[in-house]
């Protein structure tokens, strides 16, 4: 059966079934608290939002985002892959997510890609769909499965983030692998 996190309820539910199956996690529950259900936008706007996080800190990520959908505005496909590439660097982007985003907004204008289909499959095939295109890893398409679609069963198993917040959480002597 397919987890999905549409609600505020369906992440309590999945969070108690969590500490059901492994207690470990009570006290790490116990200090954190009910985290809120987190989702962004599915689509070309929500990929696109998490390749412009990769690898910056937040507070980055959300300069240039904000850079990006005001040059943007409405933030389109077409828009982004017929913009020049050095408009783009001025706006922050990297040439490895610029290259990225102009080939994502090719692959969905050309009908090789198509977002909203792919919200209807399975996690495991969205996942395999997100990773053939260039630029999208699986921490990526682990992002986008489990914030822009809901699918509770993707998880970013190799977010250095997460590893560590494990390990502590978890009292381990060193960071677990993906």
């Amino acid at each position: 059966m397919t987890l999905h996190l549409n609600s505020q309820a369906d992440l309590e539910e999945a969070i108690r079934t969590l500490l059901n199956q492994d207690p470990r996690l009570q006290p790490v529950f116990e200090v954190a608290g009910m985290p809120a259900l987190r989702r962004r936008e599915p689509g070309f706007q929500g990929l696109a939002h998490i390749v412009c996080g990769q690898q910056l800190s937040t507070a980055s990520a959300a300069a240039i985002w904000g850079r990006l959908t005001a040059a943007f505005d409405p933030f389109h496909h077409d828009a982004l892959r017929r913009a020049r590439a050095d408009r783009l660097g001025r706006l922050g982007l990297s040439a490895a997510k610029i290259k990225t985003l102009k080939n994502l907004a090719r692959e969905i204008a050309a009908e090789r890609v198509n977002l909203d289909v792919l919200a209807h499959e399975d996690a495991d095939a969205a996942h395999h769909t997100l990773v053939s295109l260039h630029g999208i890893g699986p921490w990526t398409a682990d992002v986008y499965l489990l914030f822009c679609l809901g699918h509770g069963d993707a998880w970013p198993a190799g977010d250095l983030a997460v590893q560590e917040a494990v390990k502590i959480g978890l009292g381990l002597k060193t960071r677990p692998t993906a």
